[in-house]
C-alpha cells in the first residue's frame, strides 16, 4: 500500500470511518516512516493545544472611509450644542433685562437663621450617611464582582493547564509504550535468534 494514500491527519483527528481507520492501523503496523510522521503530528497537536485562544483583530477603519461621512440630518442635529448655547444666551439676556427693568421687591422679613442652620445640618447629616452607605455597598459589590471574575479566570486557566498537562502526559506515555513494544520485539527477536 502506498504511503501517499494514507490519511494520517484524518486518522489523528478521528475523521475517518472505521474501515478506513483499520486500513491505516494495518499500514502503520508495517510502515515505520508513517509511524514517525504520526508521532510528529501528535506532538504538533499537543503543542497547539497548549496555546491560548486569542481574539482576531477587527477590521481597521480609516476616517477617510465614506462610512464615516455623516448624512445631512446628522450634521444639522450635531449643531445642537450651538443651538443650546444660543438659546441659553438669549435666556440669560432676558433674565438680566427682566431684573433691571423690575422694581426692587420690599425687604424680606427677618429669618431665624439658627433654626434653619440646625435643620440644614440634620438633613445634610442624613444625606451624608445615606451616601456613605450606598458608596460602601457599591464598593463591596464591585469587590465581590472582581473576586468572582478573578476566581473564574483562575479556574479557566487551571482547567486549560490541566488539559494541556494531561495531553502531554498521555502523549509521553504513548511514546514510552511504543518504545517498550519495540524493545520487547527486539528482545524477542534476539532471544529467538539465540535459541536457534
Amino acid at each position: 500500500m502506498s504511503c501517499a494514500a494514507i490519511d494520517l491527519k484524518g486518522y489523528l483527528l478521528g475523521e475517518l470511518e472505521e474501515a478506513e481507520r483499520a486500513r491505516v492501523r494495518a499500514h502503520l503496523a508495517d510502515c515505520a516512516a508513517c509511524r514517525e510522521e504520526l508521532e510528529r503530528l501528535k506532538l504538533t497537536q499537543a503543542a497547539l493545544l497548549t496555546l491560548r485562544e486569542e481574539e482576531i483583530p477587527r477590521r481597521i477603519a480609516f476616517v477617510s472611509d465614506p462610512v464615516f461621512e455623516r448624512p445631512w440630518w446628522k450634521r444639522w442635529w450635531a449643531a445642537g450644542p450651538q443651538w443650546a448655547f444660543a438659546s441659553a444666551l438669549v435666556l440669560a439676556l432676558a433674565i438680566v433685562a427682566h431684573g433691571l427693568l423690575q422694581p426692587s421687591p420690599p425687604p424680606a422679613p427677618a429669618v431665624d437663621t439658627a433654626a434653619i442652620e440646625q435643620r440644614l445640618r440634620a438633613e445634610f447629616q442624613q444625606q451624608l450617611e445615606r451616601a456613605v452607605r450606598e458608596a460602601v455597598a457599591q464598593s463591596e459589590a464591585r469587590q465581590q464582582q472582581r473576586i468572582r471574575e478573578a476566581v473564574a479566570a483562575a479556574r479557566r486557566e487551571w482547567e486549560f493547564q490541566r488539559k494541556a498537562d494531561l495531553l502531554a502526559v498521555e502523549e509521553n506515555f504513548n511514546v514510552l509504550k511504543k518504545r517498550m513494544n519495540v524493545l520487547q520485539i527486539y528482545l524477542a527477536s534476539n532471544l529467538e535468534g539465540g535459541v536457534r
